[in-house]
């Protein structure tokens, strides 16, 4: 199993557009799987946790399915990718749905563009669309993606990790805002790499090909 990239369903968010890219840059002899099953997440030799949706929801059936501590685990020791609501719950509490507690695998605040009024003043939340990524890390995931290339956006709440050594990219809302977190094996987005063109499919591809080491 250790060919198979498990892409975790827990029962929200388009999971299949972001499988069928994966398909699409996968190597040969690699198969990627959309599953619940915790022993074939376990048995993966790669984990991406999509979704999108609200912290509350998601978090609500990561813990009822157990699936929350299956993440924990695999994140400690695989090559795992992270994006949108699958980077906001690696934190550890969010402000949606008025105050939620998430994996904790991270220290940091999930917190909400609408808390900044005045630098809000004229945008339309959720930022939705395409924005330029600062890489603020050298990582293999960025490997033939240019500083300040463009991906595509959905959300309204961005993550603040405790830690600054944390951040691999940056990009401005009103604000400026984490786009990716990265720590040994774990890479996480805010963007969706799936909808990103030929730069995001790079990403995805970069992810299929690495062994969890910077």
């Amino acid at each position: 199993m250790a060919s198979t990239i498990a892409v975790v369903d827990y029962g929200m968010g388009n999971l299949r557009s972001v499988a069928k890219a994966l398909e699409h840059v996968a190597a040969d002899g690699q198969q990627v799987v959309v599953t619940s099953d915790a022993d074939r997440i376990r048995a993966a030799g790669r984990v991406v946790f999509p979704g999108q949706g609200a912290a509350r929801d998601c978090m609500a059936h990561l813990r009822d399915t157990g699936l929350d501590a299956v993440i924990a685990e695999v994140a400690r020791d695989k090559p795992f990718l992270g994006i949108c609501m699958g980077l906001q719950v690696l934190l550890a509490h969010s402000e949606e749905n008025g105050g939620v507690d998430c994996l904790g695998l991270y220290a940091g605040e999930v917190r909400a563009f609408a808390g900044h009024g005045e630098a809000m003043r004229g945008l339309k939340i959720p930022h939705m669309g395409w924005n330029g990524v600062r890489q603020r890390q050298a990582h293999p995931l960025w490997r033939g993606i240019a500083d300040n290339s463009r991906f595509y956006f959905v959300h309204s709440y961005y993550v603040d990790p405790a830690e600054a050594a944390l951040v691999a990219g940056e990009s401005d809302y009103g604000i400026g805002f984490v786009a990716a977190i990265a720590r040994d094996n774990v890479f996480a987005v805010q963007f969706h790499p799936e909808k990103s063109a030929a730069d995001g499919l790079t990403l995805l591809k970069n992810f299929t090909r690495w062994d969890g080491h910077c």
